[in-house]
């Protein structure tokens, strides 16, 4: 299942690359180039490039790479299809699906978000709205957690009236669209009624930013649960993997490689307005398996910014599971006692923002809070307090991390290190050693590798890029021969045999991509009067050098075998054609018996 290749190059052509860029990082243009600090990690120069006519970006610093497609897919974190809609939407382009269930699929959860949207925009109203009273308490409170009118606005919060139908008939929509969207439901006399009443509404969005719930509080006079959300029952809602605020925070956390995860919804909003933009919260549920991979596309360490209590409740051995299998670090905030971040943001942002700064590893908090609260009075009670936290230690699968809390529970608990590793060793953890799995921005991020070196493969390769049209013209001239360097013949080949950047990139290796990468964010050719003389001087320049290496060999197995007339002719057959391409560049025509000399000897075995 996907989406008609024609339409995907339709998406990709129709998309202007400067411009969704810039959306994310300022860019300058420098000749044909667009040029800015890049938004995949932080850097002080400038080191990303944006080929706007070949709709292709590559940074130097961490090698990100790739067209209009990857860039949407790695800031806002979609799979290749929601990237093409996202993207066909904006340029108002429709696609079409390869199989008619799909699209049919999508289109009805187009149209349950469309409603969802329209509810949010009519909550939104009904809570400002300064001509209807029912809504004055709702306002009173906002004011009074710091929330005005501005906040209520950034963050599309809505007021639910106290009425049983007032959204429904307002919406007008059927009973199937009622119940599918989460809004409401129908009683068995068949009459429609709200899902939310009388309570102040938080509208969730998903990733791309559609509306697809909310969440609900009730003022705190009122009765029943302090909070209420969307059903899981509605078909675009799923509590287990949505995160409160992710659509806001995607960018921030690309940048930093990180994401604060709170409780609450006015904990998102706290942390935003306190300058933590990378907040995100769960909606009524623990942190699950589903929202830890969406994280994971983003960041990759992960703050809990939950009370005490609540992150102590997160099972040590899923959060050590998820590191590994993400590639995640986890880490914990300690909030004073009472507070939750959207309190602490409104008494101390700058308290919030360095505690976040200073959140401490996962384990290094659960083994402190046992620590903390530990009767050491007796040498009986330090032995629980010590098995107690090498019960949490030994559930940890690196054993490098484990031995450092050995030290620090002997020391505290005051008994022996090696006292302190026979209780580890009681506990009989299956210990496995830890495997790395690294995603590709952090693979990017690792690499670092330096920008090429302009060889004149390189420029030829360049022009294929910048010249698709030139490839089945100039494939004649450009054996592989003429390439000494492996990846860049492998190039050549993919270029040759595609036609096309993007399908070449996508048939890529690592290697290859990389190399494509960096050579399609360049310039070769910067006056297209002299395309001709370019063309002509980087293929002497390759004839001229595979020449050379073929020379080089000769002589060498001349000197080995003492037979320097059976290899004479050819070696001054090389040198001369060498000699005459260094004095001039000559035309195609001029230098093919020198190349097809090249050819048929290198299918022949001579040739490095």
């Amino acid at each position: 299942m996907g989406i008609v290749d024609e339409d995907i190059r339709r998406v990709r052509d129709g998309t202007d690359i400067v411009g969704l860029i810039s959306q994310h990082t300022q860019l300058k243009k420098t000749g044909q180039q667009w040029s800015g600090l890049c938004p995949f990690h932080n850097e002080k120069t400038a080191s990303f490039s944006v080929n706007a006519e070949r709709g292709f970006y590559y940074c130097f610093g961490c090698n990100a790479q790739g067209d209009a497609i990857d860039f949407i897919r790695e800031t806002e974190g979609l799979d290749f299809v929601a990237a093409i809609e996202t993207l066909a939407a904006r340029s108002g382009i429709t696609v079409r699906y390869t199989e008619i269930k799909q699209e049919k699929s999508r289109s009805r959860r187009k149209e349950l978000t469309d409603l969802v949207g329209k509810a949010v925009t009519f909550y939104h109203e009904m809570l400002v709205n300064q001509d209807d009273p029912t809504a004055r308490p709702a306002r009173d409170y906002l004011r009074s957690r710091g929330y005005g009118s501005e906040i209520a606005r950034a963050f599309s919060i809505g007021w639910a009236p106290d009425s049983w139908t007032v959204l429904s008939k307002h919406l007008k929509i059927s009973d199937d669209d009622l119940v599918a969207s989460g809004l409401g439901s129908v009683n068995k006399k068949g009459n429609q009624y709200d899902f939310f009443r009388a309570r102040i509404v938080f509208p969730i969005f998903d990733i791309q930013g559609e509306a697809v719930g909310f969440g609900a509080r009730k003022l705190p006079d009122d009765d029943g649960p302090k909070y209420k959300n969307t059903s899981d029952q509605c078909e675009v809602y799923s509590k287990s993997q949505i995160l409160y605020g992710l659509n806001w925070a995607k960018s921030e956390a690309a940048q930093t490689d990180e994401l604060v995860v709170c409780e609450g919804y006015t904990d998102v909003i706290g942390c935003h307005l306190s300058g933590v933009k990378n907040a995100v919260a769960t909606c009524g549920t623990a942190l699950t398996i589903e929202h830890v991979r969406q994280i994971s596309r983003f960041a990759k360490r992960v703050v809990m910014a939950f009370d005490a209590d609540s992150a102590g409740r997160s099972a040590a051995e899923r959060v050590y599971k998820w590191e590994e299998e993400f590639n995640l670090q986890f880490a914990v905030v300690t909030l004073p006692p009472g507070n939750d971040p959207g309190t602490l943001a409104s008494s101390d942002p700058e308290e919030l923002n360095r505690l976040v700064s200073n959140a401490r590893p996962y384990l290094e908090f659960l083994v402190d809070q046992v620590l903390s609260r530990a009767d050491m009075s007796s040498l009986e009670s330090r032995a629980r307090v010590a098995t107690e936290s090498m019960s949490l230690v030994s559930q940890h699968p690196d054993r490098l991390v484990r031995d450092q809390y050995v030290m620090k529970i002997a020391d505290q608990c005051m008994v022996s290190a090696d006292e302190v590793r026979r209780l580890s060793n009681e506990r009989k953890f299956a210990i496995s050693e830890k495997i790395s799995h690294t995603s590709i921005r952090e693979k990017n991020k690792i690499a670092k590798l330096p920008a090429k070196r302009m060889t004149p493969e390189y420029q030829a390769l360049q022009m294929l890029i910048q010249k698709p049209e030139l490839i089945k013209t100039l494939s004649p001239w450009l054996p592989p021969v003429l390439f000494g360097d492996a990846i860049s013949k492998s190039t050549l080949q993919l270029l040759i045999q595609t036609g096309d950047l993007h399908e070449a990139r996508s048939l890529a290796s690592e290697e290859v991509g990389d190399l494509l990468g960096q050579l399609a964010v360049q310039t070769t050719i910067d006056n297209e009067d002299e395309i001709e003389d370019e063309i002509n001087g980087v293929i002497c320049r390759l004839v001229s050098l595979a020449a050379e290496r073929f020379a080089v060999e000769l002589e060498a197995r001349a000197r080995q075998t003492g037979d320097f007339e059976s290899y004479h002719s050819s070696i001054s057959f090389l040198r001369k054609g060498m000699m005459k391409l260094r004095e001039s560049v000559l035309k195609l025509d001029e230098i093919s018996p020198l190349l097809n000399w090249l050819v048929e000897n290198e299918e022949n075995g001579i040739g490095v």
